[in-house]
């Protein structure tokens, strides 16, 4: 993804219904649709839209959830179903334009809104759920293509149609995909240090795969 660059809205999502699932996680709002017109975004995400789980979701570096539309037919191909818009819990279902592999801190204009690129999204027991299929964590944690997870500089509104436009790609060229998977450690390391942006969940990210690769070292 280059300054630039454009996609497009295929669709804004919001809460449709509460899910009860089962075990520990209690309620969710993971169940969105797409609805019509433009829809105020605001620090905290869309109007219209909420999370049940406030500990784990949400807040401000977890204001906007989009998915790339590629990704998805790719899953729907893999899965043999059709998986609609709001399927993964995005608020923004996105058409040209690579979301898993979106750099950390990079600005994209969306409808009349300025968002910027925060985090990749960690699949959970409610995902299970609601995929209702088998292995379903394990298997989109290997594929990786996460999305991605905005917050908001610019409040405004977005509607189905609108140009997504990248405004600015910082130098370090790191991913959401690459803080995901943890592949190179040093170079997380290095994120740290580059991208003032780096939220304290990317901080405990990266930590976790330093450590990791640490203990992997030590055999």
């Amino acid at each position: 993804m280059r300054s630039g660059d454009t996609g497009r809205v295929l669709a804004v999502c919001v809460v449709h219904a509460e899910l009860e699932v089962p075990g520990r996680v209690g309620r969710s709002a993971i169940d969105k649709r797409p609805v019509e017109g433009r829809v105020e975004v605001g620090p905290l995400g869309l109007a219209g839209d909420h999370v049940c789980n406030t500990e784990h979701h949400g807040g401000l570096n977890q204001a906007v959830y989009a998915y790339a539309d590629d990704d998805a037919r790719r899953w729907e191909q893999e899965l043999g179903r059709v998986l609609p818009h709001g399927w993964f819990g995005e608020n923004l279902r996105v058409d040209g334009l690579p979301l898993s592999d979106a750099v950390l801190g990079a600005r994209l204009r969306i409808g009349t809104t300025l968002l910027e690129v925060s985090a990749p999204r960690v699949p959970c027991a409610t995902f299970q759920h609601w995929s209702g299929e088998r292995q379903w964590v394990k298997r989109f944690a290997l594929r990786s293509d996460t999305g991605c997870y905005f917050r908001l500089l610019e409040a405004g509104t977005v509607g189905a149609g609108d140009e997504v436009l990248v405004e600015y790609v910082p130098e370090h060229g790191i991913t959401v995909r690459d803080v995901f998977t943890g592949a190179d450690p040093d170079r997380l390391t290095r994120l740290l240090e580059l991208e003032p942006t780096a939220s304290d969940d990317i901080r405990m990210q990266v930590d976790r795969h330093t450590r990791r690769h640490a203990r992997e070292a030590a055999g």
